[in-house]
């Protein structure tokens, strides 16, 4: 059965072995909290690397038994998401997330040529699970925050990451829309050329698992009757599963209003590293962190 709201993910993973996860710079009262209840339900447990005294400290401002967790000290972002992705590549952790650290020492700890999450060739992107309150079903986007404008095989790799997802979340045959300004196929705009092409790509069977549409404008996708007025016909059309944005600007407005203006709840997480890496925004709930904590698990 498919995955319907955020907190079946949980209800998954406590009939499944636990696993393990070092957090970076593990501080503030969200990750900690959030990390903490992942351990008390039964999915995880966890490394927490980030100052000893502060993170003790929080625990105890927040009545949340320290205990429970290891704590491995470092006094700095850079040194904790450093030490948290040292320890993914010991083999003592199944996953990694981003605490108080800034996305890009995260990133950059993950893409460390020697040090780093990388195989050669990797491409690595951000993935959203979104549970919006206005529509029927979690979407599953990306990318909103690591690739600013992707190239044709970026864009390959995130359809291919969301599928995946979608797969993982219990959708056999994810619908996939490629977005654009437009549902035309417009030469000179470089976003539907690329929808046609990954369209294209998935119909000669090089992009496999999903069904995927495009170029689709917004209200397309998630609207069939908008669908029906413009004479598109697609299945993807009103009911797609995923939606692969033409650049970060679209797709973290849509991320943000989502969370900000329409109370949609979500779990993000990065793909394309040899492990799975929650990866939300430092503003973002304790709930967000733990529904990324759990489709961190379900991933790993």
């Amino acid at each position: 059965m498919p995955i319907t709201k955020l907190e079946q993910i949980i209800e998954v993973l406590k009939e499944r072995p636990k696993k393990r996860m070092a957090a970076a710079w593990a501080n503030d009262a969200h990750t900690i909290a959030a990390a903490y209840e992942a351990v008390k339900i039964g999915i995880i447990d966890g490394i927490l690397v980030g100052d000893k005294a502060v993170i003790e400290k929080t625990c105890q401002d927040h009545n949340i038994d320290s205990s429970v967790f290891t704590i491995i000290h470092a006094d700095t972002d850079i040194k904790a998401a450093t030490k948290a992705v040292d320890i993914i590549n010991k083999g003592e952790a199944d996953f990694l997330m981003k605490g108080l650290v800034t996305s890009d020492k995260y990133m950059k700890a993950i893409l460390h040529k020697e040090t780093g999450l990388m195989n050669p060739g990797a491409i690595l992107s951000h993935v959203t699970v979104i549970e919006a309150p206005n529509y029927h079903k979690l979407l599953i986007v990306g990318d909103v925050a690591i690739i600013p404008l992707p190239d044709l095989s970026q864009k390959i790799a995130i359809t291919n990451y969301v599928i995946k997802t979608a797969q993982i979340l219990g959708i056999e045959t994810p619908k996939v829309g490629i977005l654009a300004i437009s549902e035309q196929v417009l030469p000179k705009v470089a976003s539907c050329v690329d929808a046609a092409l990954i369209v294209k790509m998935a119909q000669r069977g090089q992009i496999k698992g999903g069904m995927v549409e495009g170029p689709l404008a917004m209200d397309l996708i998630v609207d069939k009757e908008s669908a029906e007025i413009k004479g598109v016909k697609s299945e993807v059309c009103g009911d797609a599963d995923c939606i692969v944005f033409p650049n970060i600007e679209s797709g973290n407005v849509f991320y943000k209003t989502q969370t900000k203006m329409c109370g949609a709840e979500l779990a993000a997480i990065v793909m394309g590293a040899r492990v799975p890496c929650a990866l939300s925004s430092r503003g973002d709930s304790e709930k967000t962190k733990l529904y990324s904590i759990a489709l961190a698990a379900m991933l790993a």
